[in-house]
């Protein structure tokens, strides 16, 4: 069989917000039984450290995969009204390392990201949560929005940009898509306060999440600081919370919203609880109190963009989708 070319519309099309779930749930279950090989990325960065090249390899055991995904990320590319992430996602034959797809990276990553904060958010938000809080206003709040729209009754939105044009424009597009207002809030502490699910999706190099401003029985979602140069949570939001990671290695070694608190002080080593697989296989209790503080830490993990990856290639060989390659040999 051919190895197949999967472009980013393929991928958007074979892969729902709700069945990314599910696959991200077996994947983590099948990492908390420790059949998952997955190195830390490595990472070279731009001497101006204005973009990064980082490669994530890894093996599945649970059906069996192996993969890789090399993206190039340049948070600047959103001024330029192209994605952020450039790359590519790569699965072969666990057996004899043929190559069996490439798909396009940044679709899913997009997908992926979203569909952990929203298994995230299924375990630890409480159930009756419905005001949600966007902390950026581009393809990953967009992503998470239709994701967790799936596992909460969202009926309230603010949405909170650096660029107050950009998160107008986010609450327009909100509303003819998924027929929800969506409020534009004129500071991150006012689409905060009093939200009950928060996700901070931006490249901030400084807290832009304070804990201060966070509502008994909130959940965080922290996605958009997943190398050490990025940083979107004060070390009181960190020390408020109930302290979750998709890897505990990844947060270790990787998340400067971690390790900031860490070096303040606000918090010890025994602050995380337990890691994404630990909370879906039951191993660890999530939320214990309806008024308690829950976070995600979400790093990103190569396990994630192959499961989506091979969920995709599954269903594109089904439909007969994407272009054959000659590469690899049949």
């Amino acid at each position: 069989m051919a190895a197949l070319l999967l472009d980013a519309s393929d991928v958007r099309a074979l892969l729902t917000p709700e069945d990314c779930v599910a696959v991200l749930e077996e994947a983590f279950a099948t990492f908390a039984r420790g059949t998952v090989v997955q190195p830390l990325r490595v990472v070279a960065w731009r001497p101006d450290e204005h973009g990064a090249m980082a490669s994530m390899p890894a093996f599945i055991g649970e059906p069996p995969i192996l993969g890789a995904k090399v993206i190039a990320v340049f948070p600047a590319n959103r001024s330029r009204g192209i994605p952020s992430h450039q790359g590519v996602v790569v699965l072969h034959d666990p057996e004899d390392g043929r190559l069996l797809a490439i798909l396009d990276a940044g679709a899913v990553t997009s997908l992926r990201t979203a569909a952990a904060s929203a298994l995230a958010t299924k375990i630890l938000a409480n159930a009756d949560a419905t005001v949600l809080a966007l902390l950026g206003s581009g393809e990953q709040a967009r992503e998470h929005l239709r994701a967790l729209c799936t596992v909460r009754p969202i009926c309230e939105v603010r949405v909170w940009s650096r660029t107050p044009g950009h998160a107008l424009e986010f609450a327009k597009r909100a509303l003819d898509m998924h027929g929800l207002t969506v409020r534009a809030a004129k500071s991150a502490e006012e689409a905060v306060r009093g939200a009950e699910i928060i996700c901070t999706l931006t490249a901030a190099t400084a807290p832009i999440l304070r804990g201060e401003w966070l509502a008994e029985g909130a959940h965080v979602n922290a996605v958009g600081a997943s190398t050490p140069a990025f940083r979107e949570l004060d070390a009181e939001a960190v020390a408020r919370s109930r302290l979750f990671a998709d890897s505990r290695a990844s947060l270790a070694a990787e998340s400067m919203d971690y390790l900031g608190a860490l070096k303040e002080g606000a918090i010890g080593e025994d602050h995380l609880l337990g890691d994404l697989g630990d909370l879906v296989t039951g191993r660890v209790r999530g939320r214990t109190d309806h008024r308690e503080i829950t976070l995600f830490k979400s790093l990103g993990l190569a396990l994630e963009d192959l499961a989506a990856a091979r969920m995709v290639l599954q269903r594109a060989r089904e439909q007969g989708r994407g272009t054959p390659l000659a590469l690899g040999g049949e």
